[in-house]
């Protein structure tokens, strides 16, 4: 309350009478587990801000301006190609990971296997095909079961590192994970309407 109060000995606060004085120390480990929080999820940050930069700088024409819609085919190839990468790069690690929260992984271990593959199929389909009507009902289906999983742990208050950038890139599994899963599934979604309508 009164930082500027300080003691050697432990007392109460004599500006308010009634508190009780905190070491140091217990202030300082506060603040930094509440950084190391946010700061956990800096490389997730960078690699979809930098997806979604090179996703409308590719989009953009000098004289009509950002094609949104392109930008959207291109941030999906993007992500799901750069996030299958990582998952690449050591294909059991991530499969042991996700088996913990996703709800066919955890009873199949050959989903996790095959999830890296998938992730790189979808990536290479938003380049080929962005607007096949099949490939973005799937990529819809897919976000929201894996969604569902992530949304089961957090509902039961269980902590899991999310395995979404493989075992390289520590980032733990919360809402953050639920929001990038919903946000696929409704981008994917608004091309399905898009291409109905």
């Amino acid at each position: 309350m009164h930082p500027e109060v300080q003691q050697d000995t432990p007392g109460k606060c004599p500006k308010c009478g009634g508190m009780d004085l905190v070491p140091k120390e217990s202030l300082k480990l506060a603040a930094d587990k509440s950084t190391k929080g946010i700061a956990q999820y800096k490389p997730l940050f960078i690699i979809v801000g930098l997806i979604a930069l090179a996703s409308i700088a590719s989009a953009w024409d000098i004289q009509s301006g950002i094609a949104w819609l392109n930008a959207m085919y291109n941030f999906m190839a993007g992500f799901f190609l750069v996030f299958s990468g990582f998952k690449l790069l050591d294909v059991k690690g991530f499969a042991e990971g996700y088996s913990q929260y996703d709800l066919l992984a955890k009873h199949w271990h050959g989903y996790g296997l095959l999830y890296p593959f998938i992730e790189l199929a979808l990536g290479l389909g938003y380049i080929l095909i962005p607007t096949s009507i099949a490939l973005n009902m799937i990529t819809v289906v897919l976000m929201v079961f894996s969604a569902a999983g992530v949304s089961i742990k957090i509902a039961k208050k269980e902590k899991f590192q999310c395995a979404c950038l493989g075992t390289f890139i520590d980032v733990p599994l919360t809402y953050i994970t639920i929001i990038e899963d919903i946000g696929m599934a409704i981008m994917a979604g608004s091309m399905l309407v898009t291409l109905y309508f």
